[in-house]
């Protein structure tokens, strides 16, 4: 938790947002994020790439322009913060910048680790069970922004979106919610958006 806190005044030091993308496997995280950087094209963005395993996220990470850097955790399920501490020395990213670290897929690890985040973002797809906020808790309590995926697919999944939102606002009565697509894009102005005014309301 002390190196949490010293990353989070480096970040604020340097009015670096960061945030700390969660989700479970398969969520569509590394499609988010591509579309992501793509959109925010000439932005000073850096990412952080938590696998335990391959690289093959942070080539398609690479593959956008932006400067990334791999973290395998071996059998570790999550990233702590001395890790993204050395990361972050490596990386150097400039002043006002944004940062998006993308933890390993799991909802149980990553939420007990605070990195120095200032926005905890978790990432649900509707392919996924509605009762999630129940099964994983502190994962949704530790959330900000509750970001729900593959909406292009909810005519073909059983998967009731008000359900979900209740059951995530009883575990986290302050969490957001941004339904979207990132393979289609719907929903990514709402996102962009919120992107934005953190930035300027953390910075």
């Amino acid at each position: 938790n002390l190196l949490a806190q010293r990353n989070r005044g480096y970040f604020e030091a340097k009015g670096i947002t960061a945030l700390n993308l969660v989700s479970s496997p398969g969520s569509g995280k590394t499609t988010l994020l591509e579309r992501t950087i793509r959109s925010l094209k000439g932005k000073n963005i850096n990412v952080i790439e938590g696998d335990q395993q391959t690289s093959l996220d942070a080539d398609r990470i690479q593959a956008t322009g932006v400067p990334v850097l791999q973290i395998n955790t071996g059998n570790g399920c999550h990233l702590d913060a001395g890790m993204i501490n050395k990361a972050v020395k490596a990386l150097d990213p400039g002043q006002n910048s944004l940062m998006l670290i993308e933890n390993v897929g799991n909802l149980v690890c990553p939420a007990l680790f605070d990195l120095g985040e200032a926005f905890r973002v978790v990432i649900m797809s509707v392919t996924e069970g509605e009762d999630k906020p129940l099964k994983y808790p502190n994962m949704f309590q530790s959330a900000h922004l509750c970001l729900i995926n593959k909406t292009d697919l909810l005519p073909h999944v059983d998967f009731d979106l008000e359900n979900f939102k209740n059951y995530a606002a009883r575990v986290n009565p302050h969490l957001l919610f941004i339904s979207l697509s990132a393979k289609t894009g719907a929903g990514f102005e709402e996102w962009l958006g919120w992107l934005d005014q953190s930035s300027h309301s953390h910075n």
